[in-house]
């Protein structure tokens, strides 16, 4: 390797150093530049001969570029697991989750999705049940088809009834059964709700 140069250099007020260099001293300096490029593009050939020397050495160990991979993200996460940013997170996250708030908040939230849950299944099971019961009835003739299909008279079929106190008995059961009127399903008050 080289020796640096020793130039005649002053530092200026601002902490700069400025140089007062004569043709000799920069003919001196590029000679220098170009001496030191090339070495350091000596280095880089060194350093990737070195490289392809190692992975042909990983080759026929058996180890392959993916296991390298794994092997660098294992230590990388070990690493990251005993700094000490990840070690406060984790004691924050933990006192988190042992919080009564939390608590109350998950057994909260489990609570309402069991009710929820089991109110839904009901509603699929009486919807099965009952449309198994419309399947096994005849089918109209096709003059009182056209009278069959409209909506006034499927409201006052004991079908459309049955699922509109399967569906009420459900919205009660999630909402907690609050209700202003206690004679009609929850589906009846939202449907006059929606006609006004």
């Amino acid at each position: 390797m080289s020796s640096s140069l020793n130039l005649p250099t002053r530092i200026t007020g601002n902490g700069c150093s400025h140089t007062n260099l004569r043709e000799d001293d920069l003919d001196s300096l590029r000679f220098e530049l170009t001496k030191t490029e090339d070495e350091i593009q000596t280095l880089r050939q060194v350093l990737l001969a070195k490289e392809k020397y190692a992975a042909d050495i990983r080759r026929q160990l058996g180890m392959s570029p993916l296991s390298n991979v794994k092997q660098n993200l294992s230590k990388g996460w070990q690493e990251v697991q005993t700094s000490a940013p990840y070690l406060t997170a984790s004691a924050t996250l933990e006192d988190i989750s042992n919080s009564s708030v939390y608590v109350r908040t998950r057994d909260g939230l489990s609570q309402a999705g069991q009710v929820t849950s089991a109110a839904l299944s009901n509603v699929g099971v009486a919807i099965t049940r009952r449309l198994a019961q419309m399947r096994a009835l005849p089918l109209p003739s096709s003059s009182r088809l056209s009278h069959t299909i409209s909506v006034p008279s499927m409201r006052h079929s004991s079908t459309f009834k049955s699922i509109e106190e399967i569906v009420g008995s459900v919205k009660d059961k999630v909402t907690g059964g609050v209700s202003n009127n206690e004679e009609t399903s929850g589906f009846e008050r939202s449907f006059s709700r929606n006609q006004t």
